[in-house]
């Protein structure tokens, strides 16, 4: 990774806000992080990586809604066993759709859902802003690499001729 600097700043930075702000809304700092790791993680550049990120992510959290509304339905866990067997498969199966290619996507939606118990008003907002994170991390980490491309030669020739 040629600009681990920019990355590092740019990252950290930016982490640091996203803390903040979830911490002033009360937002669960955690789900955003992983909307922004899925970001990172999904092969599409730019917004659409957000749309991306954001169809699989809410998937996920639609197939564990089906299982938490469904297995709460009857008496015995194996339904809920049932259940989860089948939306795995069609966690995977829903991957033949391009904006729903991203399997882990899907997976981190669900697991998210079933941390939080299904409370879907917990998980929205910051799986939202999450990819809008890790876009912002990109867009923030480029421009770093821009300026630096410009002013790190500049700065590198003066001191050159400084020692002549």
């Amino acid at each position: 990774m040629e600009n681990r600097m920019q990355v590092a700043l740019s990252a950290g930075l930016l982490a640091a806000v996203w803390a903040g702000v979830a911490d002033a809304f009360h937002l669960v700092t955690w789900v955003g992080f992983l909307a922004c790791s899925t970001f990172f993680a999904q092969p599409k550049a730019g917004f659409q990586g957000v749309l991306m990120t954001w169809f699989t992510n809410l998937s996920g959290v639609f197939w564990a809604w089906v299982v938490i509304s469904g297995g709460s339905y009857f008496d015995t866990p194996l339904v809920g066993y049932l259940l989860t067997g089948i939306v795995t498969s069609l966690m995977c199966l829903q991957a033949s759709y391009q904006r729903l290619a991203f399997i882990p996507g899907a997976f981190i939606g669900c697991c998210i859902t079933f941390a939080l118990g299904g409370d879907i008003a917990s998980i929205l907002p910051p799986l939202f802003i999450g990819a809008l994170l890790g876009y912002a991390m990109t867009l923030l980490t480029g421009q770093m690499v821009a300026f630096t491309a410009k002013t790190i030669p500049a700065i590198k020739l003066r001191l050159i001729k400084a020692q002549q």
